[in-house]
C-alpha cells in the first residue's frame, strides 16, 4: 500500500498536536543535550586555533627578532639542524608568522588590521626527540645573536589538553544522559499516540496496510522533534560560539578571546541536525515497533 504525502503530514500534525506538551518537552531535552554537543565541538575548533603554533608536536619555539639578519636566522637553523636531541625542525617566516596571527586573533579584527607581517617575527618551532630535553635546548639558543626570546609549550600545552579533554568528557556524558530522556521522552510520545490509536492500527492492519505505512507518520513525528531541537541547539550554539573562552582556563591562550567562525557554526549545526534526526526517527521508530505486531 503506496504511503500519500497527504495522509502523512495530516496524521504528523495530528499526532503532534495531540501531545503538545510531551512535544514540547521533547523538543527542549533534545535541545539541551545537542548545544551541548556543539558547543564542544565548536570549543575543539577555536582551542586548536587557539594553539596553532604548538601543532604537530612542538614544544619549543625559538621567536628571532622582526629585524634579524638573514645570516643571523640561517644560523640559527643550521646550529638546530646538527644539534643533538632535537627530532624536528620548521622554520615559520614573517609571512607565516602573520597568517598564524590572522587565524590565532580572527575574533579581534581591529587588532589584526594594525599588525603588518614586518612587525612579527620569524621562528623556528623544535619538536625535541625527548621532552627532557626542551630546557637545555632552549638555554643553549636564548642568547644566540637575532634570537628575541624562547618560549616552551610543554606545560601549557599538556595543561590546556587536559582541562579541556576533562571538559570534553563532562559536556558529552551530560549529552548523553540528556539525550537518553530526550529519546526516552520522543518514544514515550510516540507510544502514547500510537496507544490512543491502536484499535485503528488493528483494523489498518487486518485491511493490508503495510507495518510501514503505519509507521512512517509516526517515524515523521519523532524526526520533527528530532529536527526542531536540533534547530534550537543550532541556534543556540551560533550565539554563544565566541563566549566560550571562560570554559577554557589556561595561560596558553589567556592573551585572546577564543573564536569560531560563520563557516565553522554552520558545519556544526549541520552536524548537530544530522544527529537530531536520526535520534529522533529511530527513537520512534523502535516505539512503534512493537505495537505492529498486531
Amino acid at each position: 500500500m503506496p504511503v500519500s504525502t497527504g495522509y502523512v503530514a495530516r496524521e504528523t500534525a495530528s499526532n503532534l498536536g495531540r501531545n503538545l506538551f510531551m512535544t514540547i518537552a521533547a523538543v527542549v531535552t533534545m535541545a539541551v543535550s545537542l548545544t551541548a554537543v556543539a558547543a564542544v565541538l565548536l570549543m575543539r575548533q577555536e582551542v586548536n586555533k587557539a594553539a596553532i603554533q604548538w601543532r604537530g608536536g612542538v614544544e619549543l619555539a625559538i621567536f628571532m627578532q622582526p629585524q634579524a639578519s638573514p645570516s643571523e636566522t640561517a644560523a640559527i637553523g643550521h646550529e638546530l639542524q646538527g644539534t643533538p636531541g632535537v627530532k624536528s625542525v620548521r622554520f615559520v617566516n614573517q609571512q607565516g608568522a602573520y597568517q598564524e596571527f590572522k587565524t590565532m586573533f580572527a575574533g579581534q579584527p581591529e587588532l589584526v588590521s594594525v599588525v603588518t607581517p614586518t612587525e612579527l617575527p620569524p621562528s623556528y618551532r623544535i619538536v625535541p626527540t625527548n621532552a627532557s630535553n626542551i630546557a637545555a635546548l632552549g638555554n643553549q639558543f636564548k642568547n644566540a645573536p637575532g634570537v628575541a626570546t624562547v618560549q616552551y609549550a610543554q606545560k601549557e600545552i599538556n595543561d590546556l589538553l587536559t582541562h579541556f579533554n576533562n571538559l570534553r568528557l563532562g559536556a558529552y556524558i551530560l549529552a548523553l544522559v540528556v539525550m537518553v530522556g530526550a529519546t526516552a521522552l520522543i518514544v514515550n510520545t510516540i507510544q502514547l499516540a500510537i496507544f490512543a490509536r491502536r484499535r485503528e492500527v488493528a483494523v489498518m492492519k487486518l485491511v493490508g496496510a503495510t507495518n510501514w505505512f503505519i509507521r512512517v507518520p509516526f517515524m515523521i513525528e519523532g524526526l520533527v522533534q528530532g529536527v526542531a531541537g536540533a534547530i534550537a541547539a543550532s541556534v543556540a550554539a551560533f550565539m554563544i560560539r565566541n563566549h566560550l573562552s571562560w570554559l577554557v582556563n589556561s595561560d596558553l591562550i589567556s592573551t585572546h578571546r577564543l573564536f569560531a567562525t560563520t563557516g565553522e557554526a554552520i558545519l556544526t549545526g549541520v552536524i548537530v541536525l544530522v544527529v537530531g534526526a536520526g535520534v529522533g526517527a529511530l527513537g520512534s521508530a523502535f516505539a512503534v515497533r512493537r505495537f505492529l505486531a498486531v
